[in-house]
């Protein structure tokens, strides 16, 4: 670890939520209804599956990649952790096409924030120092104490909902405001109960509209 990737916590106030990856979330919105791609939960967010098939499996010069990213990852946080005074495991994964980072503990709040807005400037800072280190740009995605994992069973219980609703009363259902990460797990989530669904509407307002199946 070089003291380049040192992070900065006068930083943490400073960044703002970003769109997190929109151009690989947002530019597949008009088929989100099948299968997307992100995170751009967008960002940010939810990871891309690894394409099977024909194309095969991912070559290992990308999953290399992907693994230096994610220890790229680590040492930054492991800084912030030190300058926080914080305790905490990380642990690094890949799935799809991203590394995933988590950072595992108690007491860890402070790094979330509310709503997890600290989590998400924190994400995109440990993206800067990725990008930093590598050259290229990074669609890691970061949670912190199983945040995302808890919000992730949360929304997909909400895009399940909303395409019942929209069965029964078939009409549309809008829901309100999301992150991208956010519009990616309900996507995915009105996919699997059979109906479409497609976002609306500009940054940071931009919501999912769930529409009921389509009439034979």
């Amino acid at each position: 670890m070089t003291d380049t990737t040192q992070p900065e916590v006068t930083e943490l106030t400073e960044v703002t939520e970003t769109t997190d990856s929109t151009d690989s979330v947002d530019s597949v919105e008009s088929t989100e209804s099948t299968e997307v791609t992100d995170e751009t939960l967008s960002d940010g967010e939810a990871p891309k599956p690894a394409k099977v098939g024909a194309a095969g499996p991912r070559p290992s010069g990308r999953l290399a990649q992907l693994e230096q990213e994610g220890d790229v990852a680590a040492d930054y946080l492991e800084g912030l952790l030190d300058i926080a005074d914080l305790d905490g495991d990380i642990d690094m994964d890949v799935e799809g096409d991203r590394a995933m980072v988590s950072i595992v503990g108690e007491d860890l709040d402070l790094l979330v924030g509310k709503g997890g807005t600290v989590l998400d400037a924190l994400q995109e800072l440990t993206r800067l120092a990725i990008t930093r280190e590598t050259g290229d740009r990074s669609r890691m995605m970061l949670d912190i104490g199983g945040f995302r994992a808890a919000r992730r069973d949360e929304l997909t219980e909400i895009g399940t909902k909303a395409a019942k609703d929209a069965k029964a009363a078939n009409e549309p259902v809008k829901l309100k405001p999301m992150t991208p990460f956010e519009r990616k797990v309900v996507h995915d989530a009105v996919a699997a109960e059979g109906c479409a669904s497609e976002s609306e509407g500009e940054e940071p307002r931009r919501f999912v509209v769930v529409l009921p199946p389509a009439s034979d």
